[in-house]
Parts: structure tokens; C-alpha cells; sequence
């Protein structure tokens, strides 16, 4: 084989080898964003609800709920309602910073919630897991920036 022959199998080799590496970083990433989703879903099937985790990111439901404060239950139950009849039962809502009951939130002629509208109930406490979720909704520039990160990482580590 010739100097020539020699030089253009390396590059060619090279040319692979970037290629493999590109691949490999974004299954990487890939792999790493589809454990979160799984892990999300897995969270959605054990609480049985679409929101498995719901934080207070303003004031609104003060002083009850301070901000940050992890919330799978969005508005309390005030009032329980059992029909006699068919034992059926029924619930009755307030936000905690608000003066009045939520009826003005139901459906027009809704009066009370029935077991079907109760999304979850509260299983456990993260402790200031909601700032994150606060700082991340309120300063985009960090959500990108920890993105960066990891995809930095997975490039840094996947050449080891």
C-alpha cells in the first residue's frame, strides 16, 4: 500500500470513528431522556393522576400553601356530601387564599365535585423540591443551561 492509499484509509477510519462517537453521545441522550420520561410515567400509573407532582409556584393558595411547597391537591376539600339514596358522594372545594368555595368553577349548574373530578390524593413530601420547579418556570436561561450541562456531561464521560 502507498503513502496515498495509507492517508485515505485513515481518514475514512477517522470519518467512522466521529461517526460511532456522534452516535454514541446521542443514544446517550437519548437513553437519559427516556429513563426521566419513564420514570414520569411510572410516578402517573403509581398515583393513578396526570400531574403525580404539582408545586404552588405563586402566592395564591396562601397562607395555607406556602410557595414551593409541593401540592399533588390544587384546592382543598371544605365540605363531604353523601346522598342517602344511593350513597353516592359528593365534595365541595376552596383554593386556601381564596374567600369563597369554588363552585364558581364547577360547570354551569354544578354544585358539587363528584369522585371522578378528584385527581389524587397526597402520598408523601419533597422537601423544597418546588423551588426547582419555581427557579426552572421562572428563569428559562437555568432550564437551558442545566440541559447544556448534561449533554455536556454525557459528551465528557462517553469519551472515557
Amino acid at each position: 500500500m502507498d503513502l496515498m492509499g495509507w492517508i485515505g484509509s485513515s481518514v475514512e477510519s477517522l470519518k467512522s470513528i466521529r461517526i460511532r462517537k456522534a452516535l454514541n453521545e446521542a443514544i446517550s441522550i437519548g437513553v437519559l431522556v427516556s429513563t426521566a420520561l419513564i420514570l414520569w410515567k411510572t410516578l402517573m400509573v403509581i398515583t393513578g393522576t396526570e400531574s403525580p407532582m404539582v408545586v404552588v409556584v405563586s402566592g395564591s393558595m396562601e397562607p395555607g400553601f406556602k410557595r414551593d411547597r409541593p401540592v399533588p391537591i390544587v384546592h382543598r376539600v371544605i365540605k363531604v356530601h353523601e346522598r342517602k339514596d344511593t350513597k353516592e358522594v359528593f365534595f365541595l372545594t376552596k383554593g386556601d387564599n381564596n374567600k369563597m368555595n369554588d363552585i364558581a368553577l364547577y360547570a354551569p349548574g354544578q354544585d358539587w365535585l363528584e369522585q371522578r373530578h378528584i385527581m389524587g390524593r397526597a402520598v408523601g413530601v419533597l422537601r423544597y423540591i418546588g423551588w426547582m420547579t419555581i427557579i426552572l418556570t421562572e428563569q428559562p436561561i437555568v432550564k437551558y443551561a442545566i440541559i447544556g450541562a448534561v449533554g455536556l456531561m454525557v459528551i465528557i464521560v462517553s469519551k472515557d
